[in-house]
């Protein structure tokens, strides 16, 4: 799938298979065979092109990995534990990286906050609901209704 995605086009078994030979020896069979069960299993689609196939992701890497990441997550019996550890996990980079996707998601902010003045009183603001401290790690977190979804993400 690497070669393949790489690529980002359809390509060929004797394409990948001279690209892999330049790293170690592989037999066209084995790189046939391999290409076939990626078919099979339906990562990639094969358009006939003469007298062989023509072969493409079927996904981008990106969703390969975001698949991936959701299926670990959502076996866990504490989400929210997870994620802690999985973020305390990522470099700085990473971080910067998630936080360039949260805004992404999240699209336009509608209004800019503004601070309030020394003078002025906080107003309630009720449509903002209060964030829920970190659970101790073991402790499943609260529940958010608003965020719930069932393990197929819906």
């Amino acid at each position: 799938m690497s070669r393949v995605w790489k690529w980002n086009r359809p390509v060929t078994v004797r394409e990948v298979l001279e690209d892999l030979q330049k790293e170690r020896s592989i037999a066209y069979t084995t790189v046939m065979t391999v290409l076939d069960n990626l078919h099979q299993k339906g990562w990639v689609r094969r358009e006939a092109e003469g007298r062989a196939y023509r072969y493409e992701a079927v996904s981008t890497r990106a969703a390969y990995a975001a698949a991936l990441m959701n299926d670990a997550w959502s076996q866990s019996d504490n989400p929210a534990a997870a994620l802690v550890a999985f973020f305390g996990m990522m470099s700085e980079e990473q971080r910067q990286s998630l936080s360039d996707a949260v805004r992404i998601v999240q699209g336009p902010q509608t209004q800019e906050p503004t601070e309030p003045s020394e003078s002025a009183e906080r107003p309630e603001q009720p449509e903002q609901p209060e964030r829920p401290e970190r659970p101790e790690p073991g402790e499943a977190p609260p529940e958010n209704p608003a965020s719930a979804q069932d393990r197929d993400g819906r």
